[in-house]
């Protein structure tokens, strides 16, 4: 019989987490971004005796790219978690990575206004 409290710490997510990720270590956070665009590599199948997570990220990600975001937030783990996840597959070479745009740069207003101004002229 558990103890009062014991039977929740159990099955707490913090325990889950631990379980699914081997108790690893979480990758590097540059390698795998909250918006790095990850979906799985063309001819691939998956790989032998997946977890359940695995399956859930290769159905996920088998439509297109997601953000490592979103795929932590359709499997309802933490990021640290499906990063680890999505760094495993990429090193079976099941996953593509995409990484995230560059930042947009800031145009001048004066070239914005001509342009504006252009448009105005030619359209009305």
């Amino acid at each position: 019989m558990t103890a009062p409290g014991e039977e929740q710490a159990v099955n707490s997510g913090f325990v889950r987490s631990y379980v699914i990720t081997g108790g690893r270590g979480l990758p590097d956070a540059e390698e795998l971004s909250l918006v790095t665009l990850v979906t799985i590599a063309p001819e691939r199948q998956p790989p032998p005796n997946p977890s359940p997570e695995v399956r859930a990220i290769w159905e996920l990600c088998s439509g297109g790219y997601l953000s490592v975001a979103e795929v932590a937030g359709h499997l309802g783990q933490p990021v640290g978690v499906a990063r680890l996840l999505l760094n495993d597959l990429a090193e079976q070479g099941h996953l593509m990575r995409r990484k995230a745009p560059p930042p947009a740069q800031l145009v001048d207003r004066k070239i914005l206004e001509e342009v504006l101004h252009g448009l105005h002229v030619r359209f009305g």
